[in-house]
């Protein structure tokens, strides 16, 4: 067995913990956790409605089949009675809100992409030292031509 240096593994960690990419990753993280909290209230709240309204009020989240075991009128009875259940209710409630937190992601990567373009697409106006340098620079290549 070969022992590793506590300094050594010390000093390896910290290195690892203070590179940028490290440290970006978890503020990433923390604010990925804010924002799916965000999004799942837009679904929960504010577009469920309106997805229940044109579906006529179907509970998707109450849809399933019961494998083996008492058949019940509700999931949480047939679960809590001990049956064996096939819930694809639920996994059509995930796909819809995958699909609604993906569109939600594109629109906002979209937007603040116009924004960069718009902000990088005008570019600076050359200080008056570049463009003395510049007049400088040509008027030596012209002299030097001649």
């Amino acid at each position: 067995m070969v022992a590793i240096p506590k300094s050594s593994f010390i000093s390896d960690f910290k290195a690892f913990i203070t590179r940028g990419n490290v440290v970006d990753l978890a503020v990433g993280i923390i604010i990925g956790a804010a924002f799916t909290a965000i999004v799942n209230s837009l679904v929960k709240d504010l577009i469920s409605p309106f997805i229940g309204l044109a579906t006529g009020g179907i509970d998707f989240s109450n849809m399933f089949v019961t494998l083996k075991g008492p058949v019940m009128p509700s999931l949480a009875e047939a679960q809590k009675a001990g049956a064996v259940t096939f819930n694809y209710g639920s996994f059509l409630n995930s796909v819809i809100q995958f699909l609604i937190v993906s569109f939600v992601i594109f629109v906002l990567v979209r937007v603040l992409t116009k924004l960069r373009v718009r902000q990088d697409a005008a570019p600076a106006a050359p200080s008056t030292t570049d463009v003395l340098l510049t007049e400088i620079r040509d008027l030596l290549a012209t002299g030097r031509a001649s």
